[in-house]
């Protein structure tokens, strides 16, 4: 089989589906915005060909570049792994007779008004919410609904430019910078409050083989506006507990709704006093490494298993669920500079038997800001056969572990 990687040298989720593609068998050939002679030894060694575009989202380019591919022989797949990149992947695949997700589907993914326009009419509960363009839109929109309200990018990925507006007196700094009325166009929802997390899948064929859940402690606003908090994903190994057939039911409707075939997916839920609310989906991993946690909570590679998936229409692994895994955010104490850290030795004699990966910036590094994300600084995976256990252990290390910066 061969199967076209689309920028498989951006970051570690696309190389190593790049490393899978191949170990499976697959003849691989990427599409990306640098020379081939500026790609890393860690890439080529898993490339049979490379075509280079100006730009991966740029379609009449992908376009091209897919043509001369096919002008050698034949290709079987078109596989985008950044929410970025989904939409000009599927109308590259369309119009060059690729099978793979569909446009139509692929905007279902990232358009979040027609999103859960689509789930409301397939019976799937989620938020009140709009599509606007219009500053009078939406204060008609938080005056139906009423206050708070969530306003962010319609194909917006992650809390990235997400803001919660609780009067009609504040709206103004979220209009201005989702630039409503100045060619800006954002979704608007209704705030719903609750416990937040996700259901991430692998499906092969239209069938589930591989499902995770996870959960955000605490939710995703209210760890990207407050720098004290130290935000965790934890992924749980408790799969088969009653509390949780709801949100698989939920997913499990969500995938045949949208006919997806053969494709990872990421899921955002909240359970909340209104019951359990559908947020929005992806069809590509989920960020921030989170397979990573999934890969070492569960004894198996995920890449391979997507790959095999695609190239042998199967997956052979089973997930062991012998820990409970979470990636635990470290923010610097302000914006400036590392000048040192405190309690690492002491976290390292106590956990660092189930500390698997870390990143601790050198001293001297320059500081991101809080609203950069869950690894924009220094962080932790750890994981635990305990799923309560390892929430305390984070916890713990939170309260530990001091990023000083000046």
């Amino acid at each position: 089989m061969h199967v076209i990687h689309l920028a498989p040298h951006f970051p570690q989720v696309q190389r190593k589906f790049a490393r899978a593609l191949k170990q499976v068998g697959a003849k691989v050939t990427g599409i990306g915005e640098a020379h081939v002679n500026d790609l890393p030894h860690e890439i080529t060694q898993y490339l049979d060909g490379w075509e280079q575009v100006w730009s991966v989202t740029d379609e009449q380019a992908v376009y091209d570049a897919v043509r001369r591919i096919q002008a050698r022989g034949w290709v079987d797949r078109l596989e985008a792994t950044i929410e970025a990149h989904m939409i000009c992947a599927a109308r590259v695949r369309e119009a060059t007779g690729i099978p793979g997700l569909t446009y139509q589907q692929t905007l279902l993914c990232r358009d979040k008004p027609l999103m859960k326009e689509f789930m409301r009419e397939n019976g799937i509960p989620c938020a009140a919410s709009i599509g606007a363009s219009t500053a009078e839109e939406v204060v008609n929109f938080g005056r139906t609904v009423g206050y708070p309200i969530i306003i962010k990018p319609r194909d917006g990925a992650g809390a990235a430019k997400t803001w919660r507006v609780d009067s009609e007196g504040e709206l103004g700094p979220a209009l201005a910078d989702t630039r409503i009325g100045y060619g800006g166009t954002v979704a608007v929802e209704e705030f719903i409050e609750g416990h937040e997390g996700f259901y991430d899948t692998l499906t092969v064929n239209g069938h589930i083989r591989h499902d995770f859940i996870s959960h955000y402690y605490p939710g995703v606003l209210e760890a990207m506006r407050h720098r004290w908090i130290s935000p965790m994903i934890i992924v749980t190994n408790r799969h088969d507990a009653p509390g949780y057939n709801e949100v698989k039911g939920m997913g499990h409707k969500v995938i045949s709704r949208l006919g997806l075939d053969t494709s990872p997916t990421h899921m955002e839920w909240f359970a909340s006093p209104k019951g359990l609310k559908f947020s929005e989906i992806g069809a590509r991993p989920p960020g921030v490494s989170q397979w990573d946690l999934y890969c070492a909570a569960n004894d198996i590679d995920l890449f391979k298993e997507w790959a095999d998936g695609i190239v042998h229409q199967n997956t052979w692994g089973r997930l062991s669920r012998q820990f409970s895994a979470a990636q635990l955010a470290l923010r610097p104490t302000q914006d400036g500079r590392i000048v040192g850290y405190q309690g690492v030795e002491e976290v390292q004699a106590k956990y660092g038997q189930w500390i698997f990966d870390a990143y601790l910036p050198p001293v001297g590094s320059g500081t991101q800001p809080v609203e950069a994300g869950f690894k924009a600084n220094a962080w932790i995976h750890i994981k635990y056969p305990d799923y309560d256990d390892l929430r305390a252990i984070c916890m713990d290390i939170a309260n530990t572990v001091k990023v000083i910066a000046e």
